[in-house]
């Protein structure tokens, strides 16, 4: 087996769903020896009609103990990747590498009573495969979901996220779980209006939540696209609010990988 060989395995495709027409879920079969910590991504590979492999990083939306692997993705207009992934079909391949990373994993934070999960579009992925975890119902007394989305057609996983209390394993933890959608573009049922810069500013999304951000008590993960992060990292260090690092804790936990 070559090097290039041993680094991923080949993965078949086993459900794709459109939700949009520039979002899909796509879920593959699960390599036995590949393992992850929730909120993690991987690399995935697509084959291109050259022969050649375009790799991207994909957080996964399942959970560490599903025996399948779930990812959720937009397509970019002329993205050489996205391209190709929207392509595929059941029955086909995706390679996906043996070694899952990154650092959106709640052992960033070794205290905090509330969790926050700041997410816009398919930056969710990783704080639904936390949710459907155990350890976070353990280790927080209120965790907030934010989904950020343009266009209220555009927020997925609504039917996962209601029911996760309903759980068995979760029976012990219901009424932790706050869930707050926002739309950018238009007014949407039971949703804020805003961005969740321009919420967090004007104290809305502290009241929806009936719970405040205080570097105290609240520990804050954010995944989506590179300027929401950015913008809402300065607001958090306004109220001192300050990234974890392993050589200082903090209250701040970020994921970038655009």
């Amino acid at each position: 087996m070559s090097a290039s060989a041993e680094k991923f395995t080949r993965q078949t495709i086993t459900h794709v769903e459109p939700l949009t027409p520039s979002l899909f879920i796509l879920r593959t079969t699960r390599d036995a020896g590949f393992r992850f910590v929730a909120g993690q991504f991987a690399r995935l590979g697509v084959t291109k009609a050259d022969g050649t492999v375009v790799w991207r990083a994909y957080s996964m939306v399942s959970s560490p103990h599903d025996e399948f692997l779930e990812f959720l993705s937009i397509v970019v207009p002329g993205g050489e990747f996205t391209s190709e992934l929207s392509r595929l079909k059941v029955g086909d391949e995706l390679l996906v590498e043996r070694q899952a990373t990154g650092y959106l994993t709640l052992d960033r934070f070794v205290d905090g009573r509330d969790l926050w999960m700041l997410s816009t579009g398919t930056g969710v992925a990783p704080f639904l495969s936390i949710l459907q975890d155990f350890e976070v119902w353990e280790k927080f007394e209120r965790i907030v979901l934010v989904y950020s989305v343009r266009e209220g057609r555009e927020l997925a996983y609504q039917e996962l996220i209601a029911g996760l209390e309903s759980r068995e394993y979760l029976a012990d933890y219901k009424g932790k779980l706050t869930f707050i959608g926002t739309v950018s573009r238009e007014d949407y049922p039971d949703t804020l209006r805003g961005r969740i810069t321009g919420l967090i500013d004007n104290g809305e999304l502290e009241a929806k939540a009936g719970v405040a951000l205080t570097p105290e008590h609240s520990r804050v993960m954010i995944c989506g696209n590179p300027e929401m992060i950015d913008d809402t990292r300065k607001l958090l260090k306004a109220r001192d609010m300050q990234l974890s690092l392993s050589r200082r804790p903090g209250q701040v936990a970020v994921e970038n990988y655009w």
